[in-house]
């Protein structure tokens, strides 16, 4: 039997424009991209006929089975990436996540051993929640001998993960030395908690005192600390969860500036707003306190125009799910309630449907924010995020006429409840591929437990800096850079 798929009949699309081409798949690579392939003996071919035939996405922002606030995230890495293998995405970059104290080494050690289970694809960054010089040695290893190139500290959590300034400028230094990115959770953590406690004393004890402890002045505050400082140390930065009009304007004034600053949005900060929080039913208002929280439509509206405008160059999930009773810690203090929402399955479609369909994204930019800007910000292009011969064959048949509902009934995250329920979507994943396999095809989902695989990130930075001093930290590592050139 033949192990060669041909895709004949659709419409490329890519992030630099669409194309009539057929696409050939030999084993878990591409082998051709062009006009009228011919299908090799037993090959199958699909007929994609009427629909756009794309990369798969890559999810630059999960938490599977994240341990945190007392409890452990219900979605596993089986799981979650075959609920996000429903729904078009094919890559996950996943988050170590260190307690204090803890060696960054151990931590990504365990969280690898978690992660075996993986159907499709994945990747982390780790964080960085503590400094000694034995952190900055586990940074030097992580990236030179595990293909780590992006680090996340903290500037939220209070007395839990949340960085001192010591811990982010030396974080930013070894990371610029590493040729690696450091991705921002940019709150003001001291300012949240003393927010918190001023709101819980007054009576405030609901979901609705969450978005009252983190106004968008606190997100603005930290996004443009953690940008200035990144701009004195020469070091790029990468802001996840972008949510609010403050952060965006710390980002735009940064990149116009010539700053090498990028900045994800989750795609539910696009379309929800905070009127969640003031939902009778606690349980319901409840599975949306997340961090940043939702905020009011004017933000979402800027968030849309950062998107097209370039500003924002990714969408992400932060997919971490808890279910009512792990959100019930919570019942009696809003500072109690587990943080995370899901929707790593629903992504593309809400960016498909809300972007594509209203006029605010092209196809092409469509592709470019789901998929191809995160795998060139962090350095796996065009592995992923690309149809091109050589690539991984991670793709997706996408049709833009499917209409389904978004519900907790039918959807396959694990998790009980969905925070998009009831909300009508055009535009989805007709058959996805990973890696040369078929995992999704008939809204049935045939996905293998342990496929994925670890993806290797080398870091990027080059051998000279400016003043003419070789970068002796970023020479060619253990893990080698195995990318195709692009035709």
């Amino acid at each position: 039997m033949s192990d060669s798929i041909l895709i004949r009949g659709g419409t490329v699309v890519t992030a630099e424009g669409e194309f009539r081409h057929d696409v050939l798949v030999n084993g878990e690579t591409i082998a051709q991209v062009g006009p009228d392939l011919e299908a090799p003996a037993g090959a199958r071919v699909i007929d994609a006929g009427g629909s756009y035939v794309i990369p798969g996405g890559i999810d630059p922002h999960t938490h599977m089975e994240l341990p945190f606030m007392g409890t452990v995230a219900s979605e596993d890495f089986f799981t979650g990436t075959s609920a996000a293998a429903a729904g078009g995405t094919t890559m996950c970059i996943d988050f170590v996540i260190p307690s204090p104290q803890e060696s960054l080494i151990d931590a990504f050690h365990k969280w690898r051993g978690w992660s075996e289970k993986a159907a499709c694809d994945y990747s982390f960054h780790v964080a960085v929640t503590w400094w000694a010089d034995s952190v900055r040695e586990d940074m030097i290893k992580l990236s030179k001998e595990h293909g780590v190139n992006s680090f996340k500290p903290f500037m939220a959590y209070k007395n839990a993960i949340m960085c001192d300034d010591e811990t982010l400028v030396n974080s930013f230094k070894t990371a610029k030395e590493l040729g690696a990115l450091c991705t921002i959770h940019a709150e003001n953590g001291e300012l949240v908690y003393v927010l918190q406690q001023d709101i819980f004393n007054k009576g405030i004890t609901g979901p609705e005192g969450h978005p009252l402890s983190r106004p968008p002045e606190v997100e603005g505050e930290a996004a443009n600390r953690a940008i200035r400082i990144a701009e004195v140390l020469g070091v790029p930065v990468y802001l996840v969860h972008t949510s609010c009009i403050d952060a965006l304007e710390a980002v735009t004034r940064a990149r116009l500036e010539g700053q090498r600053v990028f900045a994800e949005v989750l795609a539910q900060h696009l379309v929800i707003d905070d009127s969640v929080y003031r939902n009778p039913d606690w349980n319901a208002a409840a599975h949306y306190v997340m961090s940043p929280p939702f905020r009011s439509k004017e933000h979402q509206e800027a968030l849309w125009r950062g998107l097209q405008s370039g500003m924002l160059q990714t969408t992400a999930t932060d997919h971490c799910c808890f279910c009512t009773p792990q959100k019930q810690a919570g019942l009696e203090d809003f500072r109690l309630i587990p943080n995370g929402t899901g929707g790593v399955e629903d992504r593309m479609s809400i960016l498909w449907h809300h972007g594509v369909r209203t006029g605010k994204l092209t196809p092409a930019e469509f592709v470019a924010v789901t998929s191809s800007n995160t795998a060139k910000i962090f350095n796996i292009f065009p592995k992923k995020g690309a149809l091109v011969a050589g690539a991984d064959a991670d793709i997706v048949v996408w049709d833009p006429n499917k209409t389904r509902t978004i519900s907790v009934k039918t959807h396959h995250q694990n998790i009980d409840f969905n925070i998009y329920e009831g909300m009508e979507v055009t535009g989805n994943a007709a058959i996805t591929i990973s890696r040369g396999l078929v995992v999704w095809e008939n809204d049935e989902l045939k996905t293998v437990r342990g496929r994925g695989q670890y993806v290797n990130r080398p870091c990027s930075a080059p051998y000279w800096d400016s003043q003419g001093k070789r970068n002796t930290l970023a020479e060619p590592t253990k893990v080698e850079r195995e990318l195709p050139t692009p035709k």
